[in-house]
């Protein structure tokens, strides 16, 4: 009996221990990803002298905790609205699905968008925008929130994985056109994971 149960937990723990690496892996898969943009002429919203000085971003240490399982609902025939940049553009958008999670012991909810433009090519029919506010905002992190992409999920669970989000280019230059958070996807905790404040 004990045999069994000493392998049990063995193997409890090795799984959890491939798991753990394989999430560490792909977040840092989507680091370097991020960084190789960033150093890319043709994609950067650095500056060429910025870019040569551009050593990587400041990312907080991965942490699995910010990485949830959510439930997904999907909003039926949402009305398309015109979301605030930091310009006078005004992209087309509509209230895709809302998320349900849970982070530090209390439930969350936050709305997911999709581009009406986007959403009309081939690579991109399928991709959903999380916009979000957090408190570390203005201290930690960029001042004007942060984003997560996603991909329409094929069930009603989907992960929202924190370490994964990054700055609006907003963040690097004062003359990019930037989607701005909606109010109601404030989060009233600190996210602390993903790309922190550029570093000054």
């Amino acid at each position: 009996m004990k045999t069994t149960i000493a392998l049990v937990l063995l193997l409890t723990n090795t799984m959890l221990f491939a798991q753990n690496k394989s999430h560490t892996e792909e977040i840092k898969a989507f680091q370097e990803e991020l960084n190789t943009e960033f150093k890319n002429p043709e994609k950067s919203p650095l500056s060429r002298r910025e870019q040569k000085k551009f050593t990587g971003h400041d990312f907080y240490p991965i942490n699995e905790t910010f990485r949830v399982e959510a439930k997904f609902t999907r909003i039926l025939d949402p009305l398309p609205f015109q979301m605030k940049t930091t310009t006078n553009r005004t992209p087309t958008y509509e209230k895709y699905g809302e998320v349900v999670f849970e982070i530090e012991g209390k439930q969350r909810k936050l709305t997911i968008y999709q581009s009406h433009r986007l959403r009309q090519t081939e690579e991109f029919k399928d991709y959903l925008f999380l916009p979000f506010t957090d408190q570390t905002n203005g201290e930690e992190t960029y001042g004007g929130g942060r984003y997560i992409d996603l991909r329409i999920p094929e069930s009603d669970q989907i992960t929202i994985d924190f370490n994964k989000a990054y700055n609006p280019y907003c963040a690097y230059n004062n003359y990019s056109s930037c989607p701005i958070p909606p109010k109601e996807n404030d989060l009233d905790v600190k996210i602390e994971a993903g790309v922190k404040a550029v570093k000054k």
